[in-house]
């Protein structure tokens, strides 16, 4: 594998990048630095497939549990946390992992990004709040068309975020967001989670473990704790869940919707990292074979710089 630098692995929900990560850092001795956009939160846990306390105890985690859910983690902030663990291991020979399925968060590291540094703007944010997510969506596709395509139109944290940057700054986020990659190489992995069948078995496997493991009781405390005007409440699974606790429909309802969104979601992540460049996308599906796959690939790429070629 040569010098130290950077292994990720990335992907779309429900592929099995935790176990991988945590399997191949036990073997390289190596921590983990999530990538995902809600892991960050405090309380969210078992609704966002949080690695839990056994497999924290395993391999050292790191950027989750960072953020109060009443605060905002910006790109920047979230950019400036990694780089500066990368550099801590890098001072100690270790290469990290980057492990996650918020493609944003790995782009941001993986190609430099440079990204504004507005900070949040409470008031602004409140009056953006109270037109609702579809206004607030229908100005951002206004003032920042290229933004709007990347972002949800149900994306309320990212959408108040873009919106924020413009009306601060005056100029449109998307063309804020220029590139200075960083200078030690990069293995870039992702799991492709089997075909469309498979997944959707998987989503509905985990989505009924999550509620085995307490995910309504989650849900229940979290709104004593911060109200249920909570943007993190309306985001997938916790805003399908609330609604069977309002009475609005059947758990089995529930859990159909949550199955259905999911698979909606992870079809906006699988084509978000098939146009990343320099992607290895792992063949195999057992943990056993991703494991040996990727030490194979590991033994095989040069150590060069973060442009890799991309393998499909």
């Amino acid at each position: 594998m040569g010098d130290v630098g950077l292994i990720v692995i990335g992907g779309a929900t429900a592929t099995g990048k935790t176990a991988l990560a945590i399997a191949l850092a036990q073997q390289l001795k190596s921590v983990i630095l999530s990538a995902d956009s809600r892991q960050v939160y405090r309380g969210f846990d078992i609704g966002t497939a949080k690695p839990t306390p056994e497999q924290q105890r395993q391999v050292q985690h790191h950027l989750i549990d960072i953020c109060d859910p009443r605060d905002t983690l910006t790109l920047a902030l979230y950019q400036a946390k990694a780089q500066a663990l990368i550099a801590h291991y890098h001072a100690q020979g270790i290469t990290p992992l980057l492990v996650g399925g918020t493609g944003l968060y790995i782009r941001s590291i993986t190609q430099g990004l440079t990204i504004p540094q507005v900070p949040p703007q409470p008031q602004l944010r409140a009056q953006l709040m109270a037109l609702g997510q579809r206004e607030c969506y229908q100005r951002l596709q206004q003032v920042d068309p290229v933004a709007a395509q990347r972002i949800h139109a149900h994306d309320q944290v990212r959408t108040l975020r873009a919106l924020e940057v413009y009306y601060v700054t005056g100029v449109p986020l998307s063309q804020q967001q220029q590139r200075e990659p960083p200078s030690y190489p990069i293995w870039y992995f992702a799991l492709t989670g089997g075909d469309r069948q498979q997944q959707r078995a998987r989503i509905e496997e985990r989505t009924h473990q999550m509620l085995a493991m307490g995910w309504l009781e989650e849900i229940r405390q979290l709104q004593a704790q911060y109200g249920d005007d909570l943007p993190l409440l309306d985001t997938l699974g916790y805003r399908e869940m609330r609604q069977y606790l309002r009475g609005e429909v059947t758990l089995a309802e529930a859990i159909a919707l949550t199955v259905q969104h999911t698979q909606q979601f992870a079809k906006r992540q699988r084509t978000w990292f098939r146009a990343e460049a320099g992607i290895y996308w792992l063949q195999t599906t057992t943990l056993e074979e991703q494991l040996a796959e990727i030490q194979t690939r590991l033994a095989e790429w040069p150590s060069t710089t973060s442009t890799k070629r991309r393998v499909n």
